[in-house]
């Protein structure tokens, strides 16, 4: 069954209202940060390969990758299934990152299928691709299928934001965090943004693109 789909900022506005309703805490955060950002992306390759590019570098290296890609015309599915090696790394990618790009390429997936499937059956149908992990397809499912209740637990600005807006003595892990994001359905995805938002502000970093 396919739950809640965030389709325009007064759906992100709803589930803004019902956590700070649900935790003073959020309340107070929401106070500090304001509006939340929609942040919904188109969907199909082109968004995939870049929450690929965002993996574990940070949000300015992404964009200045992403920005050469474009350049390069290397951002569409064929363009990329028949670049070289040699092309992508001119780009800033790695070695483990061409790997990961042609393998989505050759994948072939069926994008236009992935809104009708359930958040757990696109999470599983997107990490069966090499060099897609659980934090990018959670990432894809939020931003460009616009799923209200899907939470990225690895992301390491929503584990450090949670540890500074719950004052917690460490940052909490992947295990911890599902348990805490367990209490925060059906809104778990406007939880990331309102997280990402005060890790903006209380850092003066980025937590995400």
């Amino acid at each position: 069954m396919i739950g809640r789909v965030i389709k325009e900022d007064a759906c992100v506005a709803e589930g803004a209202a019902w956590l700070a309703a649900h935790d003073p805490r959020f309340a107070a955060a929401l106070d500090q940060v304001g509006d939340l950002p929609l942040r919904l992306r188109p969907g199909g390759f082109s968004a995939l390969f870049d929450a690929i590019i965002g993996q574990q570098v940070s949000t300015q290296s992404a964009q200045a990758i992403w920005t050469r890609l474009q350049a390069s015309g290397l951002i569409e599915e064929s363009a990329v299934r028949n670049a070289s090696e040699v092309e992508l790394r001119a780009c800033g990618l790695s070695r483990q990152k061409i790997r990961y790009a042609h393998a989505l390429a050759a994948a072939r997936i069926d994008y236009a299928a992935l809104p009708q499937m359930p958040d757990e059956a696109v999470i599983a149908t997107l990490t069966e691709v090499p060099g897609i992990g659980t934090w990018t397809a959670e990432i894809y499912a939020m931003f460009s299928l616009g799923r209200a209740d899907v939470f990225a637990h690895g992301d390491l600005a929503l584990q450090e934001a949670a540890r500074r807006l719950f004052g917690l003595d460490e940052r909490p892990k992947e295990k911890q965090m599902r348990q805490m994001a367990a209490g925060w359905v059906p809104w778990r995805s406007v939880a990331a943004r309102l997280l990402w938002a005060y890790y903006r502000v209380s850092t003066a970093k980025e937590g995400i693109r």
